[in-house]
């Protein structure tokens, strides 16, 4: 009955009319630039994080996650259509679902991909109302040793699961953390990594790297990489998929709404590495593995439900832990940080009206996909022939705009532009900077929680491995580092022995 009184709450906060406007507009602008290929809920939402200071918390997560989980949506929709992938686990149902629509069947596979979002994400966020109270009471027994081994696992398993090189995603962590100290120190006020900067005392804020090194970064190196676009002309008969589509994709839907669910809440994976196995799995699956890559229904159905599902996901770790387990959560935690609130298990305790807000707003915000995604294809198919270099100029000019706004600050306009340079070097250079966000907003939790740790303990390091808890972290990220390190050093003396 708790889990339901909690619910009925939960959809009292969300119905207000001020949260279904905000979690319209989320969807809406998560389903715009899901579209949009180059731009990405990353890119988006930390440019939006400086308009979150005039809006309420409830409204603000709101209207983030519906970016979030929106996008999903509208990525599927060019990657049928017109074989250009707005979102990059849009990449895998390119695959089958363009060639499903160069078939004429465009409708049903726009259909399937509907549905199969629409019940993953119900699925997902039906996980978090199960599973976020347990795991929160359970973290509510956590101390500031249990918090920092935490933390270590999460930062270790992100930088090693993440995409690329894992000692260059390690090095973006270790980046992050030093980033995150940089200001005055909380115990004496004195002056850390400031160079004599009074800009800097305060530390550097949140959005300007947010900001600099994705909505910037990202945005000039897609401005140097050249696209090709290719329209499908012909109209769409049909939205309906027949009785044999359906029968085809139940089972895709379920696997992949598992799938995705599993690696939701994996920290540093993404919903591209969800559908992508998921479409192994399909194609392993099939009685006849050949029919993938030239239409089959199940290889749109199960990826389309796997990314949902695991954008649904990710975001049980972040509220009942505190622990962002993509980049993108990374910004949630910060927009709540931006809010005066502090992330962790004490949120659904503290503010119930936000979590269980959040979960019903996301039941009626996949709703609200499925009514604007089929509708409206042709509207988002147009929005394709806006050349990018248009959409340029005013996306950087919405993006100082926000950044000023914060502290009326001119050298924060500087500071953006020169993350925005790294930003840019990064990505050229292989370097992942989702790490680096992670690192950054979980650097100073984790010096508090260490520095909390060694005072409790007269100074004694011991007190992270006496404590079982804290101890099985700590074997966890050594393990983690141990399992993804073998394969480079076997590798490295089978060709010293060659």
């Amino acid at each position: 009955m708790d889990l339901f009184d909690n619910l009925l709450f939960g959809f009292g906060v969300a119905f207000s009319l001020q949260n279904l406007i905000y979690c319209f507009i989320g969807v809406l602008l998560g389903t715009l630039i899901g579209v949009l290929p180059g731009i990405g809920p990353l890119a988006t939402i930390a440019m939006l994080l400086p308009l979150t200071f005039n809006v309420g918390p409830v409204a603000a997560l709101i209207m983030l996650a519906g970016i979030y989980y929106g996008a999903q949506y509208g990525g599927s929709t060019t990657a049928i259509l017109v074989n250009l992938p707005g979102e990059t686990s849009a990449v895998v149902t390119c695959i089958d679902g363009h060639q499903m629509a160069r078939q004429g069947r465009a409708g049903p596979a726009l259909a399937i991909a509907a549905i199969g979002s629409f019940f993953a994400g119900t699925v997902g966020t039906l996980l978090i109302a199960l599973f976020g109270p347990p795991l929160a009471e359970m973290a509510l027994k956590f101390a500031s040793p249990e918090y920092f081994s935490l933390m270590l696992m999460g930062l270790v398993a992100a930088a090693v699961l993440a995409q690329g090189d894992m000692v260059k995603s390690l090095a973006m962590v270790v980046l992050g953390l030093l980033l995150g100290i940089v200001g005055s120190d909380v115990n004496t006020g004195i002056p850390r990594f400031s160079f004599g900067m009074a800009e800097l005392t305060d530390g550097i804020g949140f959005i300007v790297i947010a900001v600099g090194v994705f909505a910037v970064g990202e945005i000039v190196t897609n401005l140097g990489e050249p696209t090709e676009r290719r329209f499908l002309t012909a109209k769409i008969a049909t939205l309906f998929p027949t009785r044999e589509d359906l029968r085809r994709s139940l089972w895709p839907i379920l696997r992949g709404t598992g799938i995705g669910a599993f690696f939701g809440v994996l920290p540093g994976t993404g919903p591209a590495i969800a559908s992508f196995s998921s479409y192994m799995v399909e194609k392993k699956l099939a009685a006849d593995p050949s029919r993938f890559g030239r239409g089959a229904i199940e290889g749109v159905a199960g990826p389309e439900s796997a990314n949902n599902a695991d954008a649904q996901c990710k975001f049980i770790p972040m509220l009942t832990l505190g622990l962002p387990a993509s980049g993108v959560m990374a910004l949630m935690l910060g927009a709540l940080t931006i809010q005066g609130i502090q992330p962790g298990p004490q949120v659904m305790t503290q503010k119930p009206d936000l979590f269980w807000g959040l979960v019903a707003s996301m039941w009626i915000g996949n709703l609200m996909l499925v009514v604007l995604n089929l509708p409206l294809i042709g509207v988002w198919v147009r929005l394709l022939k806006v050349p990018y270099r248009l959409l340029f100029p005013a996306i950087m000019a919405f993006s100082a705009i926000g950044i000023y706004s914060v502290n009326n600050s001119p050298f924060e306009i500087y500071l953006t532009a020169a993350f925005g340079i790294l930003g840019f070097l990064w990505i050229k250079l292989g370097f992942s900077p989702a790490p680096l966000l992670l690192g950054f907003v979980l650097g100073p939790m984790m010096e508090e929680n260490l520095r909390r740790a060694m005072l409790t303990s007269h100074g004694n390091a011991a007190v992270f491995v006496t404590r079982p808890l804290s101890l099985a972290f700590i074997v966890a990220t050594v393990l983690i580092l141990l399992v993804m390190i073998a394969p480079a050093v076997r590798r490295r003396r089978d060709a010293i022995t060659d």
